[in-house]
């Protein structure tokens, strides 16, 4: 018997931001497979049974959840955010090409309002003309990746929605992103530390990077630089549509 596996969304973190069809995927689900803090987010029930694991193991995980639905289960993989936006998508088909007997299971990938969308709307509209997002944890790429695609970002005159800029064991890379981007004479351009979009530890701090610190952010932070011409209007921060 073949069952099912979906890769769905919870979004940034408020439950009202889950979309409907993430939600009756979740009411239908059997099994539940995700990063711990992402599996508690889902409400236990009978019937169900919570698979969580540690952050660092997406192939095991998604390894676990094609087992699973290979067995009959019908199995939902949670991210946050969006699923395909630095999160279990890729890991699901990277683990799906090394595995060709489980390529017949029915998939599904459901999107997801992610971190870089809410924390855009907590602000204004940021994102509002030509933008990259970028993530800067090298746990899976080379720092010097980073770095490159920091300067021809910042070369084109993109705005750069940062996921990962800061944690305990990187301590220092966030700050080497604000030297490299000061350098690339960025240092007037607007930057938004968005932290906890859409939850009650929500906190909005917007400066201009020449005044931005490394402790501004963590974890929990998603950070947006504008563009050259990014303004603000009162608390609000837009990108102009028209480039002249």
């Amino acid at each position: 018997m073949t069952g099912t596996l979906t890769i769905a969304g919870l979004g940034p973190g408020d439950e009202a931001l889950i979309t409907p069809e993430v939600s009756a995927a979740l009411a239908q689900a059997t099994d539940i497979v995700g990063y711990g803090p992402y599996v508690s987010r889902v409400q236990p029930r009978e019937g169900l049974t919570l698979h969580p694991s540690d952050n660092r193991v997406e192939l095991q995980r998604a390894g676990e959840a094609l087992r699973l639905a290979s067995e009959g289960r019908d199995v939902v993989v949670v991210s946050s955010g969006d699923p395909g936006v630095f999160a279990m998508a890729s890991a699901l088909f990277e683990a799906l090409e090394e595995g060709p007997q489980w390529r017949d299971l029915p998939i599904r990938v459901l999107p997801g309002v992610t971190a870089m969308l809410a924390a855009a709307a907590a602000c204004g509209a940021p994102l509002g003309h030509d933008f990259c997002a970028i993530n800067l944890s090298d746990n899976l790429k080379p720092w010097p990746v980073i770095e490159k695609r920091l300067r021809l970002a910042a070369e084109a005159d993109f705005a750069i929605a940062m996921y990962n800029p800061r944690s305990a064991s990187r301590p220092d890379g966030f700050g080497r992103v604000l030297e490299i981007l000061r350098e690339a004479g960025c240092g007037k351009r607007i930057v938004v530390f968005a932290r906890a979009v859409s939850t009650p530890e929500q906190r909005i701090e917007t400066v201009e990077l020449r005044d931005a610190r490394p402790e501004m952010a963590d974890m929990r932070t998603l950070v947006i630089v504008g563009n050259s011409t990014t303004r603000r209007v009162g608390r609000w921060v837009y990108a102009p549509r028209q480039v002249r």
